[in-house]
């Protein structure tokens, strides 16, 4: 399941350069996840690193991306292999 930012974000920008994955970006109003990139940090950390420097807690996880633990190990293997 990838995550969403919602309308609580003050647009701090903390939590972009912490996705290793580049998945967060500015939208027009506050930042915003690409769930085709986000793999919840699997692969990376334990942990998503965005959820942990929100000062808002404004990023839960996105119910209309469901995806499983292995989903996002698949999607962090394909996104690292067209990395490197």
């Amino acid at each position: 399941m990838a995550l969403m930012i919602t309308e609580e974000c003050i647009n701090c920008a903390v939590c972009e350069p912490e996705c290793p994955n580049g998945a967060i970006f500015e939208g027009e109003e506050i930042y915003e996840i690409d769930s085709d990139l986000c793999t919840q940090c699997v692969g990376h950390f334990d942990e998503p690193q965005c959820q942990l420097v929100c000062p808002v807690d404004c990023i839960p996880l996105d119910p209309d991306c469901l995806e499983s633990e292995e989903d996002l190990t698949i999607k962090y293997q394909n996104l690292t292999a067209n990395n490197g």
